[in-house]
């Protein structure tokens, strides 16, 4: 579990245990005490298992895939997999590569519903550029209609594992993955994913940057 879920789980049973204090009464505490242990399944930090190979790109979160598509960049064409994080899926992110912070530039913007192909671009986001085995791939930690803070703990120059915890988006929200376009798509739209244990896609061995 991330420490969030301590804070806002922990808040919520004092304040559970103030109120019966104050009135006695336990019925009082049934809605805090509730509240208290969806927080703290919220922001569960299950392990997974990391698939090992060369060229592998896992997903960033936990979701379902609700597009694949082909999008033009100035570095040329590239594909982009997005995927929505419901309120009831994990919001842990985790790195899709192992390899280098080349960029993290967190953008503020809207809170569109994170369904809304129009989030990619016009909602509150952080863009993070991995640099590694071979390969380029960004991603972005997107908000949705009910989060309302991105959190991402690493720095450019940080060196990351494939599959490692990099920091969480509060609430539903979506997370938009580019990859190179000769990557070869490993999901397809409707899939559900799994953070760092489902592959997106894998490079061709000899296409690799």
């Amino acid at each position: 579990m991330v420490r969030d879920g301590y804070i806002y789980g922990l808040s919520l049973l004092a304040v559970a245990a103030v109120l019966v204090w104050a009135t006695g009464n336990w019925a009082w505490a049934i809605v805090p005490v509730l509240l208290a242990a969806f927080f703290l399944w919220f922001f569960r930090d299950p392990q997974r298992a990391v698939p090992d190979g060369p060229g592998l790109i896992v997903s960033p979160g936990d979701g379902l895939v609700t597009e694949t598509v082909t999008i033009a960049t100035p570095e040329g064409p590239r594909q982009r997999i997005s995927i929505f994080l419901s309120v009831f899926d994990v919001h842990v992110n985790r790195s899709p590569i192992a390899g280098v912070l080349t960029r993290v530039h967190y953008q503020k913007g809207k809170y569109l519903n994170a369904m809304n192909p129009a989030s990619a671009d016009r909602n509150e986001q952080n863009i993070v550029t991995v640099r590694g085995e071979g390969v380029e791939v960004t991603f972005k930690q997107i908000a949705g209609l009910l989060a309302r803070r991105i959190v991402f703990v690493l720095h450019e120059g940080d060196r990351v594992e494939r599959g490692q915890h990099v920091g969480l988006i509060k609430f539903g929200s979506r997370v938009d993955v580019v990859l190179p376009a000769e990557a070869v798509l490993r999901v397809k739209v409707g899939q559900r994913v799994k953070g760092a244990a489902t592959v997106l896609a894998a490079m061709p061995q000899g296409d690799r940057l």
